[in-house]
């Protein structure tokens, strides 16, 4: 028997694993968390699809110039060596998923995914070119007809279409996106512009068109490693089984305590609206992405029942089991505060930067050198980098030693916008100066043209050892 039932359940699971894919076809839904969807949807499309068109000056607000290293955000401008911020901003967005997830589920997952806010559109399209759920699923069952072939040419054309306008904007974020339409127009864009165009665009036709629910279920790491932020005081969606069972089907007038019914008619709309397919009254899945939709559509029918709504509900665990809620809890003032901290951190270090900065590399082939007329030579390699819009006079001072003098003393560098000067510097000490092997020293570079562009770094200045 032992054999026959480990057999049965591995049969269970390959079929399982190994079943085909059953196109989910969702519902549309209308309400106040649909509402809220719809708002997040157009927002973030507006935001995408609108900001590489905003101009800052002379030139676009947002964009991304790889060949000439620059990243302009507005008024701020941003070089290779500025990945401090990216990594902070990285941190922040990480700490941000695991706050808003410890709160209230995969509140991302459900309003603000690319995922997710790409789909929304794309279903848009399908529903007003191919109609409702029962005229999709209609149609996809009836042989192919010409009616058919000209409605699915024009639900995916216009997929098609707006895959490449997200793929030329995209691309506008790294090639000014003016002359990236009249590279359009005229043929004339690089390889990489086209390649990069079409890619996105098709990542996007394939993401949003045809994977969709699979994108969430299969290939997105959150969806396996949400549970691990969860706690019995998240806010997650989910069904009143001792309200709702046992369900069933009735007429509006009957009084369903007299027929020992529960508050769910097993319309299963709950099912037909949810975007991954799955049922909400089997309990908290990992595939459920909280947009609430199941909400919306079961508190239509409650409404319509004339029985209290939200027998499906953003709920905890602790109150389904009659315990106060509590939102302000050790990990979320963990996170809050990281979260306070690091963006206090990087919007104060954008705010203090100083577009100039001043590598110091001493020779290490060498401890010291001891010159013709008996004094102690260190070697250095400056490294200055202007990362100023325009070109900069930059004088060095070289402090830290009595009687201290060094090559560059009086000399000009001219560096221009964004590049790396390399320089050598010979700093020469008369060993009665030195009162020990080892000497701090203060290298300081200044803008002749901005004295506000100063930048300062110490390094160590060798000698013989003092008897």
């Amino acid at each position: 028997m032992d054999k026959k039932l480990k057999k049965g359940k591995s049969q269970e699971l390959e079929s399982e694993v190994y079943k085909k894919h059953t196109k989910v076809y969702p519902r549309e839904v209308h309400g106040l968390f649909a509402r809220l969807r719809v708002t997040g949807v157009v927002t973030l499309l507006g935001i995408y699809y609108l900001i590489p068109w905003f101009t800052w000056g002379d030139r676009q607000a947002v964009l991304f110039d790889l060949p000439a290293r620059k990243f302009y955000i507005f008024d701020w401008v941003f070089w290779p060596q500025d990945f401090i911020y990216l990594a902070l901003l990285l941190a922040i967005a990480a700490f941000a998923l695991f706050f808003f997830t410890a709160i209230a589920g995969r509140l991302w997952c459900g309003y603000a995914c690319p995922q997710t806010v790409w789909t929304e559109a794309f279903l848009w399209i399908e529903r007003k070119v191919e109609g409702s759920r029962q005229q999709q699923i209609k149609r996809d069952k009836a042989p192919w007809t010409s009616d058919k072939i000209k409605v699915k040419a024009t639900k995916h054309s216009l997929w098609v279409l707006f895959s490449l306008i997200t793929g030329f904007v995209f691309v506008g974020y790294f090639t000014p996106i003016r002359e990236l339409a009249a590279g359009i127009v005229t043929f004339q864009l690089g390889v990489w512009e086209w390649f990069w165009l079409f890619f996105y665009g098709f990542a996007t036709y394939g993401n949003a068109g045809w994977m969709r629910e699979q994108v969430c279920m299969y290939m997105c790491p959150y969806a396996r490693f949400q549970s691990a932020m969860f706690d019995k005081d998240t806010l997650v969606v989910a069904y009143d089984k001792e309200r709702g069972e046992p369900r069933g089907g009735r007429k509006r007038t009957i009084d369903p305590a007299e027929k020992g019914l529960g508050s769910c008619v097993d319309c299963n709309l709950c099912v037909q609206v949810c975007p991954t397919g799955i049922d909400i009254r089997n309990g908290l899945q990992y595939e459920c992405i909280g947009c609430a939709a199941c909400i919306d559509v079961c508190n239509d029918v409650m409404d319509k029942m004339g029985y209290e709504p939200n027998l499906v509900r953003y709920t905890t665990e602790h109150r389904d089991d009659g315990h106060e809620t509590h939102i302000l809890r050790p990990r979320i003032v963990v996170y809050a505060v990281l979260l306070l901290v690091i963006t206090g951190s990087i919007f104060f270090k954008i705010a203090t930067r100083i577009p100039l900065e001043l590598d110091v590399i001493r020779d290490r082939n060498a401890l010291y050198r001891e010159t013709p007329e008996g004094l102690v030579a260190n070697i250095y390699t400056l490294k200055v980098i202007n990362m100023d819009e325009e070109r900069h006079s930059y004088r060095l001072r070289v402090d830290g030693l009595e009687g201290l003098t060094h090559a560059l003393d009086g000399k000009v560098l001219e560096v221009k916008s964004g590049e790396v000067l390399d320089v050598t510097e010979d700093v020469v000490v008369d060993p009665i100066n030195l009162k020990k092997t080892s000497s701090e020293i203060i290298f300081t570079l200044e803008s002749i043209e901005n004295p506000e562009l100063v930048s300062e770094q110490k390094s160590r200045f060798l000698g013989p050892l003092i008897r």
